[in-house]
Parts: structure tokens; sequence; C-alpha cells
């Protein structure tokens, strides 16, 4: 048995706009919008190179997160995207903040010997650019 995350859902409020994003910076692929018109639900699935699938979703009753951009709380704080480099973590990084992005963490090595920043993507999502 082959055990793998297949993907990882966000709830979004502008669908269009993350998946530009998405494809923008992390050279995703979007498929085909999916539209539920019973459930007023609309998603996209972007691929990425290397397996695990990003599903951004809106259904405009989801009400905001009340998480904060800074603090951390239990559950799902992040997830990792990586670039294969440091030069391209570097690289990346510098490109999202220069236009416009919040960098919460410039790049480092850290303890666990990950060479790694943390961006907000446009809704404020955390992710982890990674070697």
């Amino acid at each position: 048995m082959e055990i793998k995350i297949e993907h990882l859902a966000i709830w979004v409020e502008d669908l269009e706009a993350m998946k530009m994003f998405y494809e923008k910076y992390f050279a995703g692929r979007a498929g085909e919008k999916y539209h539920n018109e019973k459930k007023n639900f609309t998603s996209y699935f972007i691929e990425f190179d290397g397996g695990c699938r990003l599903e951004i979703m809106n259904r405009p009753n989801i009400p905001k997160n009340l998480n904060s951009t800074i603090s951390e709380y239990i559950g799902i704080i992040h997830f990792a995207i990586s670039v294969g480099s440091k030069s391209e973590v570097d690289k990346l990084t510098n490109q999202l903040r220069n236009d416009g992005f919040t960098v919460v963490g410039e790049p480092r090595t850290t303890g666990d010997c990950y060479y790694e920043s943390v961006v907000l993507d446009p809704e404020n999502n955390r992710i982890e650019i990674t070697v």
C-alpha cells in the first residue's frame, strides 16, 4: 500500500486571484473550474510537480478565519512548497516581497536543517518556501 497526501484544501474569498497567485509564483497548473450550483460551490484543483495538489474552494457563506496571521494556534498553520535550492528560496521570497506580499519569516536555516522562508498568500495563508 502506498500512502501519500493527495491534496490540501483551502477556503478562499477570491477564487480567481488565488488561482493566479499559485500559477504565477509556484508554477501551479489549474484544472477546470468546478461549479456546483445547488451548493453555490466553486473550486479548482491546482497541480504542482511532485504530487500533492492544492484545492482552492469558494462558497459565499463560509465565515472568515479568526486566526491571526502572526500568532499561531492549534490546527494547520502552514504548508510548504519546495522550490529546489537556497537561491530559488531567496529569489522567490524577494520577488513576493517586491510584489507586495508579506514575508513573515526571512530565509534561514532552521534548527532541523531546513532552509526556508515564510510568506503570506493573498488571503494570508502561510506558505513555507523551502529547498
